[in-house]
């Protein structure tokens, strides 16, 4: 069986080893070994978008993931049945919405992720970069409206890059700590790309 030693490397490095290192698996099981949780729970979501199973195991701060790839299954894709899988997604770099007045600025934000649980048509994702991270952590005042967002299958991505940067990771309160291989794979596959 396959042991990956991702223990060390940067994000996203454990996801793109991992990839390859499953693309080159035909069937059966391989190990991926990770140095800390951020990287398990990269590894761990990709491999599941990947329709593979995965058991975790901790020891002494390093994480074992013990992936299955059953025969002859390939990367998920956006179509089901014969209607393509519509995946909007929206992509958010800054805490506020558009150029000028701050205050205006965190207003219309505020308005923009209101109105989209309002909307018919609802994005698959919200990617957070940079100061857009800020949205999802403790203090925010959007906060009740990106839960709001969770609980309607909205998945709410949050940069780790980013979040380390501006020193939030502790403070995230909605959604999951993600990594620049997932942010632009769904970015590459999104089939609308919404930025406010």
């Amino acid at each position: 069986m396959p042991v990956i030693d991702c223990r060390g490397l940067a994000c996203p490095q454990p996801v793109i080893t991992t990839k390859k290192a499953l693309d080159q698996l035909k069937e059966g099981e391989m190990i991926v070994i990770v140095g800390n949780a951020s990287s398990c729970n990269n590894v761990e979501r990709f491999v599941q978008s990947q329709g593979c199973s995965v058991e975790i195991k901790e020891e002494r701060g390093d994480f074992y993931l013990r992936i299955q790839k059953a025969i002859g299954q390939e990367a998920r894709g956006t179509v089901k049945g014969d209607e393509s899988v519509k995946k909007v997604i929206v992509y958010i770099n800054s805490h506020l919405m558009g150029i000028g007045e701050e205050v205006l600025g965190a207003i219309l934000m505020r308005s923009f992720l209101k109105t989209l649980l309002d909307l018919e048509t609802k994005p698959s994702r919200l990617i957070l970069i940079n100061s857009g991270v800020r949205l999802a952590t403790e203090g925010s005042e959007v906060l009740e409206t990106l839960g709001e967002l969770s609980g309607k299958g909205i998945e709410i991505l949050s940069c780790g890059t980013c979040l380390d940067f501006y020193e939030l990771k502790e403070k995230l309160k909605v959604g999951k700590v993600s990594n620049m291989y997932d942010i632009a794979q769904s970015l590459m596959e999104a089939d609308r790309l919404v930025r406010p």
